[in-house]
C-alpha cells in the first residue's frame, strides 16, 4: 500500500485508538468535601464517580476527627459513599458504609447540600455536603 492506502488504515487506527481511550458517555467524577456533626467534628472528604445521566455516584470515603478532642491525632474512619442527586428539588440522598455501619443521609441544596445523617443506635447529626 502506498499512498492513499496507507492514509486510510492511518485514519482507521486513529479512529480506533480514540474510541478505546473514550470516557464512555455519561461518566463523571466528583469530588466530596462536608463536614459532619453538631461542631463540625468529623470531615468527610471522597472521590465519586457515576452516571451523569442518572446522577448516581459511588466511591471511597474517608471520615476524619478534627474536634478538640483528638489525643493521639486526628481519629480516621475509611469506608464508601452511594449518592443520588436529584436535580429537579435539589436533594442528595446517600448511604454510607462506615465501620460495619450503614448510615443514611438527605440534604437539600443552598450554599452545600445541608441536611441529617441517621445511623443505628445514635441520634440523628447535622451533615453538609459540598461538590465539586
Amino acid at each position: 500500500m502506498t499512498g492513499g492506502g496507507e492514509n486510510v488504515v492511518r485514519v482507521i487506527f486513529q479512529l480506533i485508538a480514540m474510541g478505546a481511550l473514550a470516557t464512555p458517555a455519561g461518566a463523571q467524577s466528583l469530588q466530596l468535601f462536608g463536614y459532619a456533626g453538631v461542631l463540625g467534628e468529623w470531615e468527610l472528604t471522597a472521590s465519586v464517580t457515576g452516571n451523569d445521566r442518572t446522577k448516581d455516584f459511588s466511591g471511597p470515603l474517608t471520615m476524619t476527627h478534627v474536634g478538640i478532642c483528638t489525643v493521639d491525632g486526628p481519629e480516621e474512619k475509611k469506608g464508601e459513599i452511594r449518592l443520588q442527586v436529584s436535580q429537579p428539588s435539589s436533594q442528595m440522598s446517600a448511604t454510607l458504609l462506615v465501620d460495619g455501619t450503614t448510615c443514611t443521609y438527605t440534604g437539600r441544596l443552598s450554599d452545600s447540600y445541608a441536611g441529617v445523617m441517621t445511623c443505628p443506635g445514635r441520634a440523628p447529626v447535622p451533615l453538609n455536603i459540598w461538590l465539586k
